[in-house]
């Protein structure tokens, strides 16, 4: 994955932030918005693109774009290194491949000990009963 040539794929919008804020929420536009379109990237291969597809089929829309928002803090600029940081660690956590599980088998050597024992406790149990003339 060559994070610099993604950075260079996606698109920035400044939007007006919802919510509180006064005045300032009137005058400024701080919210950013990332649009990363899958279809259309350089910076991925066409497997990757099919795992990022397969992994965050929820959050593209139909015609495979990725949109992320934040308002978070008050600056553009900080908004935009937050929703860029969010972005390549979703997109990370979809190229992920997680290793395949390799089922162990149990040793012979803990079967036999646990046949062992159980020989052992019948045999303990067996003893308590009352002899037999």
């Amino acid at each position: 994955m060559k994070v610099d040539k993604i950075i260079s794929e996606l698109t920035y919008k400044a939007v007006r932030s919802s919510g509180a804020g006064g005045q300032n929420v009137n005058k400024v536009s701080s919210k950013v918005v990332l649009s990363f379109d899958l279809k259309n990237s350089q910076a991925l291969s066409e497997e990757q693109k099919e795992l990022v597809e397969n992994n965050l089929a929820s959050r593209l829309t139909t015609d495979l774009l990725l949109i992320l928002n934040c308002d978070e803090d008050r600056s553009q600029f900080r908004n935009k290194e937050i929703v860029t940081k969010r972005f390549l660690e979703l997109l990370k956590k979809a190229l992920f491949i997680p290793k395949e599980r390799k089922p162990t088998r149990i040793p012979k050597s803990v079967i036999r000990k646990r046949i062992k024992d159980k020989k052992n406790i019948s045999e303990i149990k067996k003893n308590r009963k009352r002899p037999d003339f």
